[in-house]
């Protein structure tokens, strides 16, 4: 431990992540690898690599429209491309200090680019399954367009509850680059209807 430095910036997230179970940063990545992100985004939708979105876990997997309206197309960490590889080496820094720090036993994870065209959203929901609970933080990076409005709709709204039991909404707005954790198994969220066309990664840090 004699040469572990403290990172201000990935302190003030996990003080976020201990005290309310969720934080919100707009400079974990520069503007400019936020563009570099959204336009291999684009090139890969130009593609048709993405796919109707599902829900449920492996065999028991669903289209269902009327509860999740995105198209999803997989990150594959052991061969990224040369943008996604900068997105895994400051995901990976991040997560290896957090389980050096926090002892979470983060050992992996899974990403993918989101597109949530207008009209869609994704109704309220927990991140993890019954028959697997391996997921301990969502991780949303929104890579839209450097003009995106709260107008364009598409907001992440957390239900959150205080010690009493009592519920509030947080509703965190889509901006370009604003990167959104908080604790999968306990906070039920959903993405509210898209007014214009939704990008970001979402994925899940988890245990083995």
């Amino acid at each position: 431990m004699y040469d572990f430095e403290l990172n201000p910036f990935y302190e003030l997230i996990i003080d976020d992540l201990v005290n309310r179970k969720y934080s919100v940063v707009d400079c974990f990545f520069s503007e400019e690898e936020i563009n570099l992100l959204r336009a291999n985004l684009l090139l890969k939708q130009d593609l048709h690599s993405f796919k109707k979105a599902a829900i449920g876990q492996a065999d028991n997997e669903q289209i269902v429209e009327e509860i999740r309206g995105d198209s999803i197309l997989w990150l594959d960490e052991k061969q990224p491309d040369e943008v996604e590889r900068m997105y895994f080496n400051k995901v990976n820094h991040f997560l290896e200090y957090v389980n050096r720090t926090c002892y979470l036993g983060i050992q992996e994870g899974e990403f993918h680019y989101a597109c949530y065209p207008e009209g869609t959203y994704y109704k309220r929901h927990l991140d993890v399954f019954h028959t697997d609970n391996r997921r301990t933080l969502s991780v949303v990076l929104y890579l839209n367009d450097q003009d995106w409005t709260p107008a364009y709709g598409g907001e992440l709204a957390l239900y959150l509850k205080d010690e009493n039991g009592n519920e509030r909404e947080e509703v965190v707005h889509a901006l370009p680059g604003r990167l959104v954790v908080f604790d999968s198994k306990s906070i039920e969220h959903e993405v509210k209807m898209v007014n214009h066309t939704r990008y970001s990664i979402t994925g899940w840090l988890k245990t083995r």
